[in-house]
């Protein structure tokens, strides 16, 4: 089932995730519906506040990267081969020099800015099975999961940009949160009037 994805300015997506483990109800459910819902919005990744629910849960699947001709053939493989489902994620260490690149988000559609971060992290988490890793990535892969791993954390990548470029930006933010806005996939917005 398709769910809609909570727009900005929701308190979701500002609310630090609990841990779960094995008793969540229809986890598996949930795991279905966050890919599909993914899927559906053209994503490359999708974490639980997003969809409503303030959980320590992100999935991953970086194989839309692997076209990119400006990626070498190791990083286009590493890129396709990629999906994967984050619990309780914890961030280890980010390390490596810092770099910028244009992301965007499903929750703030039609707003991408460029943004800085370290190249490489490590980070330890549960697969969908719970079974505990701790993995080091780096590279487009690293930032991907750096995305979705601040939304666990009650951030926004608007949260790390200037504070010239936010005044900039809260117009259009704040049509975003009140519905005004065109996107192809289902949404939820927090001050509409009714969800789309």
């Amino acid at each position: 089932m398709i769910l809609p994805i909570v727009a900005y300015g929701d308190p979701v997506l500002r609310t630090v995730g609990k841990d779960i483990d094995t008793s969540y109800p229809k986890f598996r459910e949930l795991l279905e519906n966050m890919w599909e819902t993914m899927y559906h919005a053209n994503g490359v990744g999708l974490a639980a506040p997003q969809v409503g629910l303030p959980i320590r849960l992100f999935l991953v699947d970086t194989s839309p990267f692997a076209d990119d001709d400006d990626l070498t053939k190791e990083e286009q493989k590493t890129l396709s081969g990629f999906k994967k489902v984050f619990i309780n994620a914890k961030m280890q260490e980010e390390t490596g020099k810092e770099w910028s690149f244009n992301e965007g988000c499903l929750s703030i559609p039609d707003i991408r800015e460029d943004i800085v971060r370290n190249d490489t992290i490590t980070l330890s988490y549960m697969d969908a099975d719970f079974k505990s890793h701790t993995e080091t990535y780096d590279g487009l892969l690293a930032r991907v999961i750096q995305h979705e791993y601040d939304h666990i954390q009650g951030i926004l990548f608007t949260d790390k940009l200037s504070s010239l470029k936010k005044r900039l930006l809260k117009g259009r933010l704040n049509n975003i949160s009140k519905g005004n806005i065109s996107v192809d996939y289902r949404m939820r917005f927090p001050n509409a009037k009714k969800a789309r």
